[in-house]
């Protein structure tokens, strides 16, 4: 099975998504935001962004 992104509601009332790994675990967690749409845009631009994103040491 494949990693997937999971949206929700936090107690707040925002929308957040998460993605998790194919074990289950908890990977990512996005920033809070007012609108589902904005929430799934943000899944989009992790999609769209993250395979050539490169790895930096800070």
């Amino acid at each position: 099975m494949a990693g997937k992104f999971e949206l929700y509601r936090d107690k707040s009332g925002e929308y957040r998504f998460r993605l998790k790994a194919s074990n289950g675990q908890t990977i990512a967690v996005s920033e809070g935001y007012s609108s589902k749409s904005s929430a799934l845009n943000g899944i989009e631009s992790v999609k769209n962004n993250a395979p050539g994103a490169p790895t930096v040491e800070v």
